[in-house]
């Protein structure tokens, strides 16, 4: 399943004294790029789309050094150059083990998924957030950082309760781990707060008076759902409210662009959304041939992808291909949505491979 980016060569039928005189030409002639200032040089390589960086790290040493190192995503940064990029976490329904992919264009304008080579084995549970250039990962036994500029990883410190981790998301620098604590028969759902800027777990663990089956994030509260109703906590005054208008559906997999939030509806085959500044309700026009094409595909899950609707196919692959799609969104001044479906693709995936979940970072 994991590729390896192809570089060009020539066709058999040139002769290799051409090849001879091109080479010699090539080392009387260096590139002129070479012989630039070093900030030039970063500064050009700074405007590079980052999925050409495997390619550009084959011209030389110096360039492969360019482009891994942390100067080059500073100047990103500063320049306005970044760019959201999308890791999929997938899980191999025989060993149960879970790798992380990156999704990139090919040379044939379609999507592939490229395996992260450099990265430990990750755990069999738990749940991801992805901040900024980094992902998080939660676990009852071992958690980590992992570093998507480096492709490294660090780990966290422990947890300061043990819990079976079921959600994570995060607010203003903050993660919230939600999970539950297994008491003889019973279970407890219990959340944890992890700060980022300090890496360290605050002391609080606060309780949930539900066995939550979703969370998402809008506006700066935590919205949990169970088989029937709606919760809502806000971090900052720490106060707990019921979300009506969000017991209307029974959202799952469901994802938040720009504060609203997205889910598939199968029953209806609909992808609905909540505007939870004007706290209704709505249906995304623009996007019907393609929930008719998907239907029979099977269940859905959303992510959000820099301001789009990210779709992929939730379900263990028994033909070595999974569906991805890219949905871009906009609102008019009555605040209706309406989606276009920028690309979708049948990734090549291994047999019995199941997606467990998409983050896209920012690099």
């Amino acid at each position: 399943m994991a590729e390896k980016e192809q570089t060009s060569e020539p066709p058999p039928s040139i002769h290799m004294s051409s090849k001879k005189h091109r080479a010699e030409k090539e080392q009387s002639s260096p590139c002129v790029m070479t012989s630039l200032p070093e900030d030039v040089i970063i500064d050009i390589l700074a405007r590079v789309p980052r999925c050409n960086y495997p390619k550009l790290s084959l011209v030389s040493k110096h360039f492969r050094s360019l482009v891994a190192s942390r100067e080059i995503y500073a100047r990103r940064s500063l320049l306005g150059c970044t760019e959201h990029c999308l890791y999929v976490v997938l899980s191999n329904a025989e060993s149960g083990d879970h790798e992380l992919y990156i999704l990139r264009r090919k040379a044939n304008g379609k999507q592939g998924l490229f395996l992260i080579n450099s990265l430990p084995s990750k755990p069999r549970s738990g749940s991801y957030v992805a901040m900024g250039s980094k992902i998080y990962v939660f676990n009852n036994m071992t958690s980590l950082s992992i570093d998507c500029i480096s492709h490294t990883a660090q780990p966290l410190p422990s947890m300061p309760v043990l819990m079976d981790v079921t959600y994570a998301d995060s607010i203003d620098g903050r993660i919230y781990v939600i999970g539950y604590i297994r008491d003889l028969d019973s279970k407890k759902e219990v959340m944890v707060v992890f700060n980022t800027e300090t890496q360290t777990w605050e002391p609080e663990t606060i309780k949930i008076d539900m066995v939550a089956c979703e969370c998402v994030v809008m506006g700066g509260k935590m919205y949990f759902r169970d088989n029937e109703n709606c919760v809502v906590y806000e971090p900052k005054g720490r106060k707990w409210e019921t979300g009506e208008m969000l017991n209307a559906k029974e959202w799952e997999n469901a994802c938040v662009v720009d504060d609203v939030l997205y889910y598939y509806d199968d029953e209806k085959n609909k992808l609905r959304a909540y505007d939870s500044e004007k706290k209704c309700w709505g249906v995304v026009k623009g996007v019907e041939d393609f929930l008719t094409m998907g239907r029979e595909s099977g269940w859905w899950k959303t992510a959000s992808y820099g301001g789009k609707l990210f779709w992929f196919h939730d379900e263990d692959s028994y033909v070595g291909a999974t569906i991805f799609a890219e949905i871009s969104l906009e609102r008019n001044q009555k605040r209706k949505i309406r989606g276009k479906v920028e690309w979708w693709h049948a990734v090549e995936v291994a047999m019995y491979v199941h997606v467990i979940n998409s983050l896209a970072v920012i690099v």
